[in-house]
């Protein structure tokens, strides 16, 4: 045993020594068992998976992503950490959120940039994602095993009830369980973001007085807290009066810069001409999920008209009209969605369950392996499996069904029932 110990001592202590490393914004030794060149290859091999599990990217307005990128690259170039590869994307989400992964791959929700009074406040928000980036607190997180990683299987994709299932096109049905591979991180980590973010904000021309306005928005936020989203968003950036106080004292020492008002507001002008739209999206949502299916017809319709090239309209009229089984009608609204950005996975996923319902199976199973491509569900997985299995495809039938088994659920139950009828021949 003293054995064991000891060279477990001896282990541990060679981890310490190879694991430490200098923070690029900080200078401090610190723990990381994750290269530099490891934070860019899982920043890179993350970024997409975590995209399409929150929304996929904005693609009403493609000319609002270059502005955010511009600010953002504007803002890296004099970062600690400046030869990164750094993106930013704007996701179509409604939920005031924004994340940054290892490597310097940054996404803002339009839900965030709505709240945002000027090109400052923008600023305060991707300058503290980027000093996550630059300081390595992802790598950090890592190093402590505190990271949710969305990895190649989204294995919360499953069906909300039984009674969807042969459909599995209910409201609400399909939600990838493991969101963006996002760190809990520690309010160390947080004031660090905030003070370095507000450098970075400065050395790029930029008033950090924007940077105080965006943490009391945050605190307000979290006072009029309604919404359960909000809890996993605030664990993650927890708002707080200390914070304001320290960003306030922090911005005090600089003399002013550029707030970019006019310029932020013609770049989110689309946004707010929908936000109507938007808000006919949710309280159709809202209504669908109380069965009042008539109030949320009516209300997809008018966010349609309002709106007619955002494709999560769409997808919910699909979903819709798959709730009255009227599957020819939920294809084609879907088929509509995926016209509308043919980047997101969840369309073609909900289209290939329409499909299948249709009995076109070749175009079920074409749509689903599209969906597969852009971001792994269990779902897609097990209905391959079933399309595999009355092709002949053994060998494909069980890697699918493989894979949804990993999800667990119901779904993974069916799908370890499938293998175990195939290893016996049933």
């Amino acid at each position: 045993m003293k054995l064991v110990r000891s060279i477990a001592s001896i282990v541990l202590l060679g981890i310490l020594l190879t694991g430490c490393s200098v923070n690029p914004v900080t200078g401090q030794q610190e723990l990381s068992l994750m290269s530099p060149e490891q934070e860019v290859a899982i920043g890179a091999q993350q970024y997409g998976p975590s995209q399409q599990s929150q929304g996929g990217r904005y693609v009403v307005d493609p000319d609002l992503n270059v502005y955010v990128n511009a600010v953002g690259q504007k803002l890296a170039a004099v970062s600690d950490r400046p030869d990164l590869p750094y993106e930013f994307v704007v996701l179509n989400n409604s939920v005031p959120n924004a994340w940054a992964l290892p490597g310097g791959k940054i996404a803002i929700n339009r839900g965030l940039l709505v709240l945002l009074e000027d090109e400052a406040q923008l600023a305060a928000v991707l300058g503290h994602e980027i000093v996550h980036a630059a300081a390595r607190h992802s790598a950090q997180q890592q190093t402590r095993g505190t990271l949710l990683n969305v990895g190649l299987m989204a294995a919360g994709v499953a069906l909300a009830t039984q009674e969807h299932e042969a459909a599995g096109l209910a409201m609400g049905a399909l939600g990838v369980g493991a969101q963006a591979w996002q760190a809990q991180y520690g309010q160390g980590q947080e004031l660090q973001s905030d003070k370095y973010g507000i450098e970075y904000m400065v050395a790029a021309g930029y008033d950090p007085q924007g940077a105080v306005e965006l943490q009391q928005t945050f605190v307000k936020l979290s006072e009029g807290q309604q919404s359960s989203w909000l809890d996993s968003f605030f664990a993650s950036h927890p708002p707080s009066q200390k914070r304001v106080d320290r960003n306030r004292q922090m911005a005090a020492a600089y003399n002013g810069g550029v707030r970019n008002r006019a310029e932020y507001q013609d770049a989110i002008a689309q946004l707010k001409k929908d936000s109507e739209a938007y808000g006919n999206y949710q309280k159709a949502l809202k209504a669908a999920s109380e069965d009042d299916l008539g109030t949320a017809r009516q209300l997809i319709d008018k966010a349609i008209q309002q709106q007619p090239k955002e494709t999560l309209f769409w997808e919910a009229k699909g979903r819709l009209y798959a709730q009255d089984k009227a599957f020819a009608e939920s294809a084609d609204a879907f088929g509509k969605a995926i016209t509308a950005n043919p980047e997101f996975f969840r369309p073609y996923v909900y289209r290939g369950l329409a499909y299948s319902q249709l009995k076109k199976s070749d175009a079920a199973a074409n749509d689903l392996e599209k969906s597969m491509a852009l971001l792994p569900t269990q779902i897609a997985a097990y209905y391959l499996g079933e399309y595999a299995l009355e092709n002949g495809q053994q060998q494909k039938a069980v890697e699918y069904f493989q894979m949804a088994a990993q999800g667990g659920g119901e779904l993974g139950q069916k799908a370890q029932a499938r293998l175990q009828q195939m290893q016996q021949g049933g």
